[in-house]
């Protein structure tokens, strides 16, 4: 079995530190890189990507809602073409840097809102997936698992990658937690462990209440935001390996060559 671990780097804000993206860097196998909007500047993607290719780990664009003050966690209502240009924007910006580093982009992630709107609506997940395909056709969409964003992709043909969370917990609905409940986030990194070990294995999502729903997975996420983000992509990365599961960036997926 081919999995890939990802994580949402280079968020430099008053929100998120990059001290630890070095570190998680040394661990995933693909990067999810902030591209300005919602956080990051030029400086920050410029040294994820060079870490990033010393590491072997590939990179994708993590577009948002251009609003740092709320680190693109507000959801906004904008026309279709302002949301069109702010994922085509985003993965222009990011391919340039990568470029300047002889590097690729191989994928997309929406973040924050932007994906929490989009994987609940098909119109605006086939509005993201089709202004990816304008930007690059061969572009990776990498979208939570169920959502509108994974049936938007599949209908356009795209290459999609479904991802769950590992330190997060789910609804019975399949959606997330939301993150102004107690319980919405794993901080414990051998619960994540097993959170993460068990999904892959049943290819299934585990609700909080203990409901299963099967689901594909094709790559775990873990947040590089949170306190033990290192010590959870590490006990992650084990498990994965002690149960047999192959690593790979999303670009070396044989279903993806």
């Amino acid at each position: 079995m081919e999995i890939n671990i990802n994580c949402d780097l280079g968020e430099n804000s008053k929100f998120c530190s990059t001290e630890n993206d070095p570190l998680l860097l040394g661990i995933v196998n693909s990067a999810n890189v902030a591209c300005g909007y919602h956080a990051g500047d030029e400086k920050t993607m410029k040294k994820t990507v060079e870490i990033s290719k010393k590491k072997g780990v590939s990179i994708g664009a993590h577009p948002s809602f251009n609003d740092p003050e709320n680190f693109g966690r507000k959801r906004l209502d904008l026309p279709p073409k302002e949301i069109t240009k702010l994922i085509i924007d985003q993965i222009d910006i990011l391919t340039e840097i990568a470029k300047q580093n002889s590097m690729k982009v191989t994928h997309v992630k929406p973040h924050g809102a932007l994906n929490n709107m989009a994987c609940e609506d098909f119109e605006l997940a086939n509005l993201i997936a089709k202004s990816i395909v304008h930007a690059n056709k061969d572009l990776i969409f990498l979208v939570p698992t169920g959502s509108e964003m994974e049936k938007a992709g599949k209908k356009l043909k795209m290459k999609v990658a479904a991802e769950i969370f590992a330190d997060r917990n789910y609804e019975d609905d399949g959606n997330l937690v939301s993150r102004s409940k107690p319980y919405a986030l794993i901080t414990d990194p051998e619960i994540a462990k097993k959170h993460v070990i068990k999904m892959v294995k049943n290819q299934s999502l585990n609700c909080f209440s203990g409901k299963q729903i099967p689901c594909d997975i094709d790559s775990v996420c873990v947040h590089g935001d949170g306190k033990s983000a290192v010590g959870t992509a590490k006990e992650i990365k084990k498990g994965l390996l002690q149960n047999g599961v192959t690593l790979r960036p999303l670009d070396q997926f044989k279903k993806f060559l």
